[in-house]
């Protein structure tokens, strides 16, 4: 099993890490900056004889020595600034994704991709759209992270969460929606803590200075290349295209997936109550305008 992560920044290196730490699969890393993904590959070969690994990891800036993988995981592009919103994002990484699409396209045809750059939603329409691969195929990560952040701002609270009755669905971004099916939530903490996982990516960039979150991104791309490689049939909340399902057609937005080695074996319907189906057309509507945008 081969998987190319197209990016060695803070995201895409830790996921090489991850992969490689855990014996996973091989990875191709590969950055335009020189030496980059070299330098970083090295010191993540070095630390195989700790975890027991024989994944194979190289670093490069030939699209080439992708040829033939099986994943390919985006994390190119700008990441987010104080201040700046994921749309603030959208022209700069949407001629980015574009190029990376296309090396994609040429050199791994058969491939599944996982997108991480922002704006997520829009940029997986757009890989999807700029490789011509099966909807399928072309998956968002953020509803793995957005998930996560909301049940840990709930574990915080000291609460008994079922961790398969809370999800967040939606975009990945302002207008992401909150979906809880756990009856000992009270109304007052479900708010807070939904609104604490809404903002948790500008909080920690904000922290930061420079760049942005990236444990918790990766270990997400992980959870999901796990249960794609492993065709674990798990039930996960991704950014999926839509023709249909939830009233909404031709969109990537955030909703719960059955992830295999197919990709996405299916998108799973969940009833909705009135406000938050309300909530989920608002945010696809935000959606299709980003879409529109990076289109152009």
């Amino acid at each position: 099993m081969k998987i190319a992560v197209i990016g060695a920044g803070n995201v895409g290196a830790m996921v090489a890490s991850r992969i490689i730490d855990a014996n996973l699969a091989d990875v191709v890393l590969v950055d335009v900056v020189p030496g980059i993904a070299k330098g970083k590959a090295l010191d993540m070969s070095d630390a195989r004889p700790v975890f027991g690994s024989k994944s194979g990891i190289t670093g490069t800036e030939n699209f080439a020595d992708t040829k033939g993988s099986d994943i390919v995981v985006i994390t190119a592009g700008l990441a987010r600034k104080p201040g700046m919103s994921r749309e603030d994002l959208l022209k700069k990484n949407a001629g980015i994704i574009k190029e990376v699409a296309l090396q994609v396209k040429k050199y791994c045809p058969l491939s599944i991709v996982i997108v991480v750059t922002n704006p997520l939603d829009a940029m997986s329409y757009l890989v999807m759209k700029t490789t011509g691969f099966s909807s399928k195929k072309v998956i968002g990560m953020a509803g793995v992270l957005d998930t996560a952040r909301f049940i840990n701002a709930l574990w915080e609270r000291n609460q008994d969460v079922d961790q398969d009755k809370v999800l967040m669905m939606g975009s990945h971004g302002d207008t992401m929606v909150p979906v809880n099916r756990s009856k000992n939530i009270s109304p007052e903490v479900f708010s807070e803590t939904s609104n604490l996982a809404r903002n948790r990516g500008a909080e920690i960039v904000k922290h930061l200075g420079t760049g942005s979150a990236y444990f918790a991104p990766s270990a997400s791309v992980f959870l999901m290349l796990k249960a794609i490689i492993k065709n674990e049939n798990k039930t996960l909340c991704a950014s999926a295209y839509l023709n249909g399902q939830y009233g909404e057609k031709d969109v990537y937005i955030g909703v719960p997936v059955i992830l295999n080695t197919s990709g996405v074996k299916e998108v799973i319907e969940i009833p909705l109550t009135p406000e938050e189906k309300t909530q989920f057309q608002s945010s696809a509507r935000q959606i299709r305008e980003t879409i529109t945008q990076s289109l152009q």
